[in-house]
């Protein structure tokens, strides 16, 4: 019989093709091959409270007011930073989370937890599930950002008494080592991509169209592609097409009145699948937001990678790991709309470097396949639950 896992999370599809990132999902799924997996996660509009999506049970637990809800709906500290009102509903979360995880223990008597995101998965099942072996998943805006001495002292409190930990680039095992962390108990895990679903499809590509995927928030930088697109030649060259949403979707679109740009908004992963197809070039231009936040590994690059597109990409920990300039895609500083511009317009110009450095990242995408990954995952559980087990 396998063993029950409880999976927290608080960026979750609500229905299967609405946009939202789906890399809990695809790894829950994996999960489950052996474990009897449920995720207990955020209620959105229009999701199911209860409902099994290949073998994962979901679960979704009520925080607030029904029509007033949306905390989790994206991501919670791009939403906090465009609506200051948010915060309200911050403690409500962490109540209806640690009210609806207590009544899966109970039910479940799960053998472990794998939380998602330090605060507040990570956080409130340290404290609410003490006795369960924790497994916690930093991804980025948890690690670097989030950084007041106060959440500082809760996130070093939760790393200490989770039984594993795994980040997704190499950059936030060294942050997590300098709080204290042993090194033996990190492992650096990004997210995974079903390679054989994602991989080039048989469309006639388009010359000169360039994908951007994402939500639209500042540490995706997309508004130095537009400045990009104004102050080099590339603007007369490239159409682009813009697949997300979020808050800063108003100000993109002005900076980027009068370009080759089209919004496309939240699309599901089928049409972002058929936009990198049929797109010769993707930008991923992501910066240090103001507040610290930045990409951990962004699933979006991994997707385009096992797509076998060509990639122009800011040069951050992550990213890094997957592009190596000049081999599987090109790498510019970030905040650079020259270099970026330059970096696409070699690419447009130089078939036999665009051909190469595409191959290149389909190649380096097989690192990050579904089921490498998955596996890998389960072995960080088995391992804390073996520990438990043996005391």
């Amino acid at each position: 019989m396998k063993p029950n896992l409880l999976v927290l999370a608080s960026t979750f599809p609500g229905n299967p093709n609405d946009g939202t990132p789906a890399f809990v999902l695809d790894l829950a799924r994996r999960e489950a091959m052996r474990f009897n997996v449920t995720v207990l996660t955020p209620r959105v509009r229009g999701a199911a409270p209860q409902e099994v999506i290949d073998g994962v049970a979901v679960v979704r637990y009520p925080y607030f007011f029904k029509p007033l809800e949306a905390l989790a709906d994206g991501a919670i500290l791009d939403n906090l930073k465009a609506r200051r009102s948010l915060w309200l509903q911050v403690p409500a979360l962490m109540f209806g989370l640690a009210r609806a995880l207590r009544r899966q223990v109970r039910l479940l008597k799960p053998a472990a937890i794998h939380a998602h995101w330090v605060i507040p998965q990570g956080l409130v099942a340290a404290i609410c599930a003490p006795r369960v072996p924790l497994v916690v998943t930093t991804h980025g805006g948890d690690i670097y950002a989030l950084n007041q001495k106060p959440l500082l002292a809760l996130k070093r409190w939760v790393f200490k008494r989770a039984a594993q930990i795994t980040t997704v680039n190499r950059q936030m095992f060294d942050r997590l080592v300098q709080l204290g962390i042993p090194a033996k108990k990190i492992a650096v895990l990004p997210m995974g991509v079903d390679t054989s679903v994602v991989s080039k499809k048989d469309v006639k590509t388009i010359d000169g169209q360039l994908l951007v995927v994402g939500r639209l928030v500042e540490k995706k930088g997309i508004g130095y592609l537009f400045e990009a697109m104004r102050t080099t030649s590339i603007g007369s060259r490239i159409t682009v097409k813009v697949i997300g949403d979020g808050p800063m979707r108003g100000e993109l679109e002005a900076l980027a009145e009068g370009l080759a740009v089209e919004f496309l908004g939240q699309r599901g992963r089928s049409d972002v699948l058929a936009a990198i197809a049929e797109s010769q070039l993707m930008a991923i231009p992501s910066i240090t937001a103001s507040s610290g936040d930045q990409e951990g590994l962004p699933v979006t690059l991994l997707e385009g990678a096992a797509g076998g597109i060509a990639v122009v990409a800011s040069r951050l920990p992550g990213i890094d790991e997957v592009i190596e300039h000049e081999v599987s895609g090109l790498l510019v500083e970030q905040r650079n709309a020259a270099q970026l511009g330059l970096a696409i317009e070699r690419l447009l110009d130089d078939t036999q470097l665009r051909t190469k450095v595409a191959a290149g990242i389909a190649e380096a995408a097989k690192r990050y396949d579904i089921a490498v990954i998955g596996e890998a995952y389960c072995e960080q559980i088995a391992t804390a639950i073996r520990e438990a087990t043996n005391g």
